[in-house]
């Protein structure tokens, strides 16, 4: 008789999934902080989509099939929608503000109300212009110092989020806005990674001293701190003063403090737009580097895109967002771009709320629950998306926690990549001798190099 992975109910006495056992009491002791999302795969080879370990006070749960995800993140959401503590992130770096990994509950409904309301599919077209005078300035930059297009690709995706949040707008990649910004999201994408410090396995070492042997951790914190406080301080007092003095520029911050009544929960408000603001560029800018790596490797491909633009669009302007729904397989790569290597492959983590029985096994609450996104389409080396609609859309996270800043990254990547396939061609370096250099694609711990 097969079991229903969908029985609800707890029982204690029931098996938890399988999983390297690790040590007598202490548990797993090398949890995985380099490319984990590579081990969980090779692990899920011998104990399947579905692993448990411990270590120390920590349980984890790791899915690694798309219906694993969607039976616990999206059908029992209720369930599984709350955060772990991230203390190096957290309670360490400075990230309290970050709704992202707060625990589920009213203050967490509120910040994401506010940044849903800003950024949901039916509202992001009111930015299309600013992401349009964005995309032409990277164009330029592009045909001005090809060679620089590391320092276009933050430029474009920084300088545009700045622009639509806070109407700050920046001409140089040395701005202190995007530099400190670039700065706090990088390490922000290092430490959130579960397991990449043991402080989040054992809290208490959160108390150790800076100076104290081993205490790394601690001083990577300090350095960070600055940073991290400049994003979500400095931006919204920009905003504030240019209210004041009669000079702000239309933007997300100040339509919102505009619309704010002057009563007595005015300071709590402004405290949330404040926090929300701050984390609309916590996305990676990694999507644009896959979409340019991919069109060096793939010629062909390219080639294909670069037909479908000439078809559609011409050559007497560029390419529009109206021009869109009949550029089929240029939005191909765009999905493509961010579905075969995700910004954090590993997504974000859950936690379970309440104990529970999933397919015949128990699950306790506080359970760290994580989906690997880059395994879950596996299925003997190759990718299964038979009983996926839109295998695009979980690189954003699921259920409740998906995130909610995904149409305006989309449309961003959209608009720059049809317009660069429009004008350039995209190609692997050569070497001295003048051959193409051979394109090796390595991931680190959440950006592409």
């Amino acid at each position: 008789m097969r079991r229903n992975p969908l029985i609800k109910g707890t029982n204690p006495h029931l098996p938890v999934p399988p999983g390297p056992k690790g040590l007598p009491i202490i548990g797993v002791l090398d949890i995985p902080s380099k490319m984990p999302w590579l081990v969980y795969k090779e692990w899920s080879k011998k104990y399947g989509d579905m692993m448990f370990f411990k270590s120390f006070n920590s349980s984890f749960l790791i899915l690694t099939s798309a219906s694993r995800i969607k039976d616990l993140m999206e059908q029992r959401s209720a369930k599984y929608s709350s955060q772990p503590r991230m203390v190096m992130v957290m309670e360490l770096m400075g990230w309290e503000h970050n709704f992202a990994f707060m625990p589920y509950g009213s203050l967490w409904r509120r910040h994401r109300r506010a940044f849903h309301d800003q950024f949901h599919a039916g509202v992001v077209d009111k930015y299309a212009s600013i992401q349009l005078r964005g995309m032409r300035g990277f164009l330029h930059n592009l045909f001005i110092a090809p060679e620089q297009l590391h320092s276009h690709i933050c430029f474009i995706f920084g300088a545009t989020i700045l622009d639509i949040v806070y109407g700050i707008r920046v001409t140089d990649w040395n701005d202190e806005y995007l530099m400190k910004t670039e700065e706090a999201v990088i390490a922000f994408i290092e430490a959130a990674n579960p397991g990449s410090f043991l402080v989040d396995v054992i809290p208490i070492l959160k108390y150790v001293p800076s100076w104290f042997p081993g205490a790394g951790f601690k001083r990577f914190a300090e350095s960070q701190r600055e940073a991290v406080a400049f994003t979500r301080i400095k931006p919204f007092e920009h905003v504030k003063k240019s209210m004041e003095n009669g000079t702000v520029i239309p933007s997300v911050v100040a339509t919102m403090l505009q619309a704010l009544p002057d009563d007595d929960k005015r300071a709590e408000e402004e405290a949330i737009i404040q926090q929300m603001a701050s984390i609309a560029y916590g996305e990676s800018s990694s999507a644009f580097w896959t979409f340019f790596f991919a069109m060096a490797m793939y010629p062909e491909v390219q080639k294909k895109a670069q037909a479908e633009l000439d078809a559609i669009v011409g050559n007497d302007h560029l390419p529009s967002f109206e021009d869109r729904p009949s550029l089929h397989y240029v939005n191909a790569l765009v999905r493509e771009a961010t579905r075969w290597v995700p910004v954090v492959p590993l997504g974000v983590p859950h936690v379970s709320t309440e104990d529970d029985v999933y397919d015949g096994y128990f699950i306790q609450k506080g359970t760290l629950v994580i989906g690997n996104i880059w395994s879950r389409f596996l299925k003997d080396g190759k990718f299964e998306l038979t009983d996926v609609l839109d295998p695009h859309s979980v690189v954003f996270g699921s259920g409740r926690r998906i995130c909610p800043g995904r149409f305006l990254g989309d449309n961003l990547l959209f608009i720059t990549a049809a317009a660069v396939l429009s004008q350039f061609d995209i190609l692997p370096p050569l070497d001295k001798d003048g051959h193409p250099v051979k394109l090796n694609f390595e991931v680190t711990d959440g950006f592409i190099v």
